[in-house]
């Protein structure tokens, strides 16, 4: 059986689970899932409204809602939504996590740092919000602090190709040019596409 098939299954089910019962907001969530992993954002979008309309608190649905407005470049629309997401449920880290990612893009380099600081300390485990929060550091000229939080990053999972990027840059701001070189070449190992720049100056150290 293809994933496909596998997919096609589970909307049927739930579409099913619907028909028994209009009113679940979690069943219109699960089908909203589905539709997704199909790409079908436009009917998708439909079922993460009724889910709501069910549902108000149903704070994933409010964060998938902003994953479809960032799949068609409205970060205003993405933020709009992980803010709808932490009022509806307090303490919910991903809302936080997205708006801090969000905020990052929108240059709003202070803000992403409130809300990524807010959403590891509701779950100490959030590996993206620490490697986000991390790279906010690094923009601000806090190098400290990033060097920091990527070495929490490693502690969680050490071969986050990103955090041994960002290690790499701080690093090299802090002028510990081996403890440089050393993550940048994990970071290429691991896949990742180290900016050229960043290459050249770490090729003038080995």
């Amino acid at each position: 059986m293809t994933k496909a098939n596998t997919v096609e299954e589970y909307i049927a089910h739930q579409r099913a689970a619907i028909a028994a019962n209009p009113d679940c907001g979690t069943s219109h969530y699960n089908l909203a899932v589905g539709l997704l992993g199909l790409k079908k954002y436009d009917e998708a979008e439909i079922e993460l409204r009724e889910a709501i309309g069910c549902s108000p608190t149903l704070a994933e649905a409010y964060v998938q809602l902003g994953g479809i407005c960032l799949h068609r470049g409205d970060l205003d629309g993405c933020l709009a939504y992980n803010q709808r997401a932490i009022k509806s449920r307090a303490g919910f880290s991903e809302g936080y996590g997205n708006i801090g990612f969000i905020q990052l893009q929108k240059g709003n380099i202070d803000e992403a740092i409130t809300a990524l600081r807010k959403a590891i300390s509701f779950n100490a485990n959030f590996i993206q919000a620490y490697a986000t929060l991390a790279n906010a550091y690094l923009m601000k000229g806090l190098i400290d602090e990033s060097i920091e939080t990527n070495l929490k990053v490693m502690e969680l999972e050490p071969n986050f190709a990103i955090a041994h990027n960002n290690l790499a840059i701080a690093y090299l701001e802090r002028g510990e040019t081996d403890k440089a070189v050393k993550h940048c070449n994990k970071a290429v190992e691991l896949g990742y596409e180290v900016a050229p720049e960043i290459l050249k100056e770490i090729e003038a150290y080995k």
